[in-house]
């Protein structure tokens, strides 16, 4: 009789404990907002000061999310608000061509890392990623250093060589066994860099911070290719995955089902991470204002390797 009290004391019990903590961390957000970060443009117009390729709004759409544009030459509290603003929290840093050491891109780009890190480290989950330039910018950010070297690497598309850890890595568990073989085999991951960061020279802070997940070289030189960090999501990519879908002059971005593919189990993965966060803006009405569908993206194939801009 006492043991079936217990058993009913107990039963009762587990009724009224906390389930929001696991659901909680299961929990997802279905409409995130991802913020892209733009840059100078070299020749500067009236209303045309900073642009972002529409090809990185595309990859981030295609795979459920909305796009904010994250403005260079703002201030700390206006990135501050933007910050905690952005639904499904994650900044990207696109490629292009501007200093990573002093430019309004790398200004933006220190303030969000340092409020991502900061956010982590309190639980606030805030991921950063980061394709070419953005990933070149990474490692600065991270080492404080200017560690990277020339690479014969503007225009080609490789194979990766994946390391041990890309096994297990938070990017590449999910894809499929046949696209991670084709990855590895055939040339689907598109170079337009001159510089890289090279396996020779990561410097400790980089080893430390991140995993090496690929690597590739240039005939001379072996360069890191994707990376993601140990304990906080950030990740980066020295190759483009949004060029192979939706930018089409160069002749050798690849267009393959296989390379389509990348590019949307990519996107697939990025936007996944954005939907573990639950920031907000404070109303609809200024969501709105803020998402970059109050922008026209420009034709620009004629003369850029883009096939559409927005400028700002």
């Amino acid at each position: 009789m006492a043991c079936h009290m217990f058993l009913l004391l107990l039963c009762i019990s587990l009724l009224y404990l906390p389930i929001y903590s696991s659901a909680k961390s299961d929990r997802l957000n279905d409409k995130p907002i991802i913020g892209v970060l733009a840059q100078e443009v070299y020749s500067p117009k009236p209303n045309q000061t900073a642009y972002i390729a529409a090809s990185y709004v595309k990859f981030l759409e295609s795979a459920g999310a909305r796009v904010v544009p994250v403005m260079i030459n703002r201030t700390l509290e206006e990135y501050k608000k933007l910050f905690n603003s952005i639904n499904g929290s994650v900044i990207l840093y696109p490629g292009g061509g501007v200093s990573i050491v002093s430019s309004g891109y790398e200004k933006a780009a220190k303030i969000f890392y340092e409020l991502a890190i900061e956010a982590n480290n309190r639980g606030d989950y805030f991921p950063v990623w980061g394709t070419c330039l953005g990933f070149e910018q990474l490692t600065y950010l991270t080492s404080g250093k200017a560690v990277l070297s020339y690479t014969n690497t503007s225009g080609v598309a490789l194979p990766l060589s994946f390391t041990n850890e890309a096994k297990d890595s938070r990017m590449f568990k999910g894809f499929p066994a046949q696209l991670i073989k084709a990855l590895a085999s055939e040339p689907l991951t598109e170079n337009s860099h001159k510089w890289s960061l090279g396996t020779y020279n990561t410097n400790e802070e980089l080893r430390k911070f991140y995993k090496v997940l690929s690597t590739n070289t240039d005939g001379n030189v072996e360069f890191v290719s994707t990376v993601e960090a140990h304990e906080y999501p950030i990740y980066g990519t020295q190759w483009h995955p949004e060029k192979n879908a939706f930018e089409w002059r160069q002749p050798y971005i690849p267009h393959s089902p296989s390379a389509i593919k990348t590019t949307f189990y990519m996107a697939e993965f990025f936007v996944s991470e954005a939907r573990k966060n639950f920031h907000k803006f404070e109303s609809e009405e200024e969501e709105s204002r803020a998402l970059i569908y109050n922008y026209n993206p420009v034709y620009t194939g004629t003369k850029s390797s883009f096939e559409q801009i927005y400028f700002f």
